[in-house]
C-alpha cells in the first residue's frame, strides 16, 4: 500500500487526516495496484467504547486507513489542537465507492443487516447502476464458529470491495480477525447501519443537521428507545474524555 498522510491521535484512536476526495483517491489507486486496504471509521461512541474494549481498540488502530465519521470527532480534534480536515462519513464514502465501482467495473460484496434489508440494497443499487457491480451478498447473522466460512465465501466471490453492515465491535473484530482470509478483496470497510438507510428503513438527517453535527439527534428522534443510551450517555462520556484530555483533570 502507498504511504498515507500523517496520523492524528485522538483519545487513543489513530485517525488519518484526509478529505473525502483524498480517501477516494487512495482507495482507487490501491485497487488499481491490486493492494488491500482494511478501512475503518471512528465516531464519538466508538472512541468511548475503545477506552475499555482493548480488542476493539486493537482492531481499529491496526487498520490501514482510518477516517473520522462524526462531526464531534472533528470538533474535538480542533479543540485539542490536532485539527482534522473534515468529516468523512461512512455512508457517504460507501455511496461514492458504489459509483466508483460502476465507473471502474469493480465488484462489491454486501454483507450484513437482515436478509430483506441487504436484498433490498442489492436490488436498488443494481437498478440504479448495474447488476454487474454485485459480487454477492448475505445477511449479517452467523455463528461465531462459521465466521471463517463466511470470510472464505466473500474471498471467493471475486469482490474488489466489501461492505460490512454489522454493529460494533463485531464488524471491526470480524475484519481484523479475518484479514488474511480476505486478502483477495482490495478494500474492506464496516458501514454500520448504512444498509438500513439505503433500503429506506431509516431516514437520514437533513443536510443542515449533518453539517452541524446533529445527525445523531435525528436518529435518536426516530428510535429513542434503542438509541438513547448510545447517544445521550455516549456523547456525554465523549465530552468528558475530551475535556479531561485538554485540561488534565
Amino acid at each position: 500500500m502507498k504511504p498515507l498522510p500523517k496520523v492524528v491521535d485522538i483519545l487513543s484512536s489513530r485517525i488519518h487526516n484526509l478529505t473525502m476526495k483524498e480517501t477516494l483517491n487512495i482507495v482507487e489507486n490501491n485497487i488499481e495496484d491490486g493492494k488491500q486496504i482494511h478501512h475503518v471509521v471512528v465516531n464519538a461512541g466508538k472512541i468511548v467504547a475503545m477506552q475499555d474494549d482493548l480488542q476493539l481498540r486493537k482492531s481499529v488502530n491496526e487498520s490501514d486507513l482510518i477516517n473520522a465519521d462524526g462531526q464531534a470527532v472533528v470538533w474535538a480534534s480542533k479543540f485539542l489542537g490536532k485539527p482534522l480536515k473534515e468529516r468523512v462519513a461512512g455512508i457517504d464514502l460507501m455511496n461514492n465507492l458504489v459509483e466508483m465501482a460502476f465507473r471502474k467495473k469493480y465488484k462489491i460484496f454486501f454483507f450484513g443487516a437482515k436478509e430483506d434489508v441487504v436484498k433490498t440494497v442489492v436490488d436498488k443499487l443494481s437498478l440504479k447502476y448495474s447488476p454487474n457491480i454485485v459480487a454477492g451478498y448475505r445477511n449479517g447473522y452467523f455463528k461465531k464458529e462459521d465466521e471463517q466460512l463466511v470470510a472464505q465465501e466473500i474471498a471467493n466471490s471475486g469482490a474488489h470491495i466489501l461492505f460490512v453492515a454489522i454493529s460494533s465491535p463485531t464488524k471491526e473484530n470480524f475484519l481484523y480477525e479475518n484479514k488474511a482470509l480476505l486478502n483477495k478483496v482490495n478494500f474492506v470497510m464496516g458501514v454500520g447501519g448504512s444498509f438500513d438507510v439505503v433500503a429506506g428503513k431509516v431516514k437520514r438527517a437533513p443536510l443542515w443537521m449533518q453539517k452541524n453535527g446533529l445527525e445523531w439527534f435525528y436518529r435518536l428522534i426516530q428510535e429513542p428507545k434503542r438509541m438513547w443510551k448510545r447517544y445521550l450517555l455516549g456523547n456525554f462520556n465523549f465530552m468528558y474524555l475530551v475535556f479531561k484530555e485538554k485540561f488534565g483533570f
